[in-house]
Order: C-alpha cells, then sequence, then structure tokens
C-alpha cells in the first residue's frame, strides 16, 4: 500500500501572507516615489515657462530696438517675425492668458510707446521658490 501523501500535490501559488506582503511593500515604494515625481514635473514646467519668459521678453526688446517702440500686444511680434507663435503657458495650458505689463512713463513724462513692455504668466498658482508664476 501506497503513502497517501504521494498524492497530494505540492502548492503551487503564494499564501495570503506573500501577497500581503508584497503589497505593502509596493504600496510603500509608491508612497515614496509619486511625490518626487509629481514635483519633477512641476520642476519641468517651471523651467519650460522660465524659457518661455525669457524669449519672449527678448523678442520684445529686439522689437524695441527695430521699431522705436513696443509691441502693442503679443500678436505683433509673431507677425513680425519675432516669435514663430505665441507659446502656450504651461500652468494655464493657453497660449492667450500671457498679461502684458505696459511701459512706464520716462523722466520727462512720456510713454515710450506701445503696450507690451514686460510679459508675465496669467496664472494664479505659486512656484516651489514661493513667488507667484505672475510675478515672475
Amino acid at each position: 500500500m501506497k503513502n497517501w501523501m504521494q498524492y497530494i500535490k505540492s502548492p503551487k501559488g503564494f499564501t495570503l501572507f506573500e501577497l500581503l506582503a508584497v503589497m505593502v511593500i509596493l504600496s510603500v515604494l509608491a508612497s515614496i516615489a509619486v511625490p518626487s515625481y509629481k514635483r519633477s514635473q512641476i520642476k519641468a514646467r517651471e523651467s519650460a515657462l522660465a524659457e518661455d519668459l525669457y524669449q519672449m521678453r527678448r523678442s520684445i526688446d529686439a522689437y524695441f530696438a527695430d521699431h522705436g517702440s513696443y509691441p502693442d500686444n503679443l500678436d505683433q511680434l509673431t507677425s513680425n517675425k519675432y516669435l514663430r507663435a505665441i507659446p502656450r503657458d504651461p500652468f494655464t495650458l493657453k497660449n492667450d492668458s500671457w498679461n502684458c505689463l505696459p511701459p512706464e512713463p520716462a523722466e520727462n513724462g512720456q510713454l515710450a510707446g506701445g503696450g507690451c513692455f514686460d510679459v508675465r504668466s496669467g496664472s494664479d498658482l505659486i512656484g516651489l521658490n514661493d513667488i507667484p508664476y505672475r510675478d515672475w
């Protein structure tokens, strides 16, 4: 007579405890990785915003050097080929949310002309450096 133990197959799956341990480990790793990923996304958007502002301000300065006055709006920069297109604000996700600041009066009280001396983001969010994006 054969031993009845040889007919019982060895278990091929995982126990509930093993599955639970793996789930706990994965959740701990995910809770560490997600905030880091979110922060890197914000840093990338901030870098894109800084570069867009730099390029638009450079284009405004070039327009002023060529025409002797500032552009009335950002569309003049694209129509006069200083920019290919108005960039999309990385935080508002729109290209029409930029705020143009008018030039300040000169010492003699006259304006330099035009309505777009500087450009700022239209976002109400605050950056990682605690400065609102509209003040960059």
